[in-house]
């Protein structure tokens, strides 16, 4: 099977070229594999670890199996600079997420504490305990610009406490997650460990109030919308 890559931003300046081409792979290869193939076969592109895949135009689980048929692309955390991270980055993806050493991304030498939450879909809610799955719908035009506003605010309120970097990371599910899968990854690194606990509830608790996220929970017998998780005006 061959895959063409495009890349961006500084994948694309380190590559030289805006697309490149992997042969031979074999069938039911996924994200991370090609990834690791990537590496092996153009060794210019750094570490690959915190770049994110995408199939055609969403985001993709590392677990993800791709088809010869896919349009695949790799992108860096927005502009790859480390200071990204000090804005905070927000990422949609599609499914589960794989949060294996997701925050190591935020590691830095100037930071002592990392704190990291995961949201998990339970099989019990609101008294019924045969939920099957969750269905996430995000306004996603509009996520990113508000989950900027609520970095911004994280940083007003812990960036003084912080007395040096604060780095934040959010990734959340669209569409289906299953039992047992997570749904949400907030982490924060800075320097003391009390401000990166803070600004990780912060985080998280803000998002559920004010990011136009919905949630539907499926169950053996029916559906329904979970109203007061994450689309709250303010």
């Amino acid at each position: 099977m061959k895959l063409c890559i495009r890349l961006f931003a500084v994948l694309r300046e380190r590559a030289g070229t805006h697309e490149v081409s992997l042969d031979d792979l074999p069938d039911g290869i996924t994200v991370a594999e090609l990834k690791l193939r990537l590496g092996q076969a153009f060794p210019e592109l750094g570490d690959l670890s915190s770049v994110a895949g995408v199939v055609g135009t969403e985001y993709v689980r590392e677990d993800r199996v791709l088809l010869a048929s896919d349009e695949v692309a790799l992108l860096p955390p927005v502009s790859g600079g480390e200071s990204d991270y000090e804005r905070g980055v927000f990422r949609m993806v599609s499914g589960g997420i794989d949060a294996s050493g997701l925050e190591e991304v935020l590691i830095d030498d100037a930071c002592g504490g990392l704190a990291t939450f995961r949201g998990l879909t339970r099989r019990s809610s609101r008294g019924r305990q045969d939920v099957r799955y969750l269905d996430y719908e995000i306004f996603e035009a509009m996520a990113g610009p508000e989950m900027d506003r609520i970095f911004e605010a994280c940083r007003a309120r812990f960036g003084p406490e912080a007395r040096g970097p604060l780095r934040m990371l959010c990734v959340h599910s669209q569409g289906r997650v299953l039992v047992g899968q997570t749904s949400v990854v907030i982490a924060v690194a800075t320097p003391h460990r009390d401000t990166a606990f803070a600004a990780c509830r912060f985080l998280i608790d803000t998002l559920k109030e004010r990011l136009p996220i919905w949630k539907k929970e499926v169950y053996a017998d029916g559906e329904a919308w979970v109203e007061g998780c994450s689309h709250h005006a303010h």
